[in-house]
C-alpha cells in the first residue's frame, strides 16, 4: 500500500518511519510512504504557501496554487492517482469501519493542514475525503497522518506477526471493546490471572472473552453498543 504524505513539515515524519512494524513493512516491500513538501511547489522567492484570510481573523490559510499543483503533481507519480485525504477537524471521524473500509485502496494521499486550515476552495475544486481524527485540534495533519498510516498498515497482510491480532483488537470484527488479557506472572501483588484461562478449555475461553469484551464495552463505551444489531439465531 502507498501512502503520499502532503506536508509542509517532512521531517517531522524521519523517525516515524525508521521505528518498529512500519519499518520492517516497508523494508519487506508492504508499504511504500513518500514524502512531499507543499513549498516546492511555491513560485516565490520566499516559498511561501501562505496568506491572511478575506475578511480579516487570526492566522493564515494555506493558499489554492501550490496546493493544488502539489496534488497535481504528485497524483500524477504513480500508475493511479489513489484516493486524495484532507485531514481536518470539519471532517468523518475517523474510526475502525473507515480503517477497513481505506485497506482497500491501493493507494492514499494525504494532506496534512497547518495554521488556520485551507483555503475552502481546495477542498470545493479537489474534492477530497476529509477525515478528523475526533473532537480536538492538532497543531497540524502530520500526526493525524501517522495514525492514520499505523491503523492501516495493520489490515496489510503480511505486516502483524499473528493476522489473528487485527481481528481481534478492538472495534475489529463485533465493534465492540477487545477482553482484557494477561501474561506472566500468575499472581502480581495479589492480583490473579481468571482461573478460566489456565483451565485450556477453548470453549470456556471464548465464553468467557465474549462475555468480558460485552461487560467493558458496556461499562465503557455504551453507545458502540447502540450502534451495534445484534445477531439472531
Amino acid at each position: 500500500m502507498r501512502f503520499d504524505v502532503l506536508t509542509l513539515f517532512p521531517g517531522l515524519f524521519s523517525g516515524y518511519l525508521e521505528q518498529s512494524l512500519l519499518k520492517k513493512a516497508i523494508d519487506a516491500g508492504l508499504v511504500d510512504v513518500r514524502l512531499w513538501n507543499f513549498r516546492d511547489w511555491a513560485t516565490d522567492r520566499h516559498k511561501s504557501v501562505d496568506d491572511t484570510p478575506y475578511g480579516g481573523g487570526p492566522g493564515m490559510l494555506l493558499r489554492c496554487e501550490p496546493i493544488y499543483d502539489c496534488v497535481s503533481a504528485v497524483q500524477a507519480e504513480g500508475e493511479a492517482p489513489g484516493q486524495l485525504i484532507m485531514l481536518t477537524p470539519q471532517g468523518r471521524r475517523f474510526d475502525q469501519t473507515l480503517v477497513e473500509e481505506l485497506s482497500q485502496q491501493q493507494r492514499l494521499v494525504l494532506m496534512c493542514g497547518r495554521y488556520e486550515g485551507f483555503d475552502d476552495r481546495i477542498s470545493q475544486g479537489l474534492r477530497p475525503l476529509e477525515v478528523s481524527m475526533g473532537d480536538f485540534i492538532c497543531n497540524g495533519g502530520e500526526v493525524p497522518a501517522m495514525l492514520m498510516i499505523d491503523a492501516l498498515i495493520r489490515l496489510i497482510p503480511g505486516v502483524l506477526g499473528d493476522e489473528a491480532s487485527a481481528r481481534h483488537d478492538s472495534f475489529s470484527c463485533s465493534g465492540r471493546l477487545e477482553y482484557p488479557q494477561y501474561t506472566r506472572p500468575r499472581v502480581y501483588e495479589g492480583m490473579e490471572v481468571p482461573e478460566v484461562l489456565l483451565s485450556g478449555n477453548h470453549q470456556a475461553i471464548a465464553a468467557w472473552r465474549e462475555e468480558q469484551s460485552l461487560m467493558r464495552t458496556k461499562e465503557r463505551r455504551q453507545d458502540l453498543l447502540n450502534n451495534t444489531v445484534e445477531p439472531t439465531s
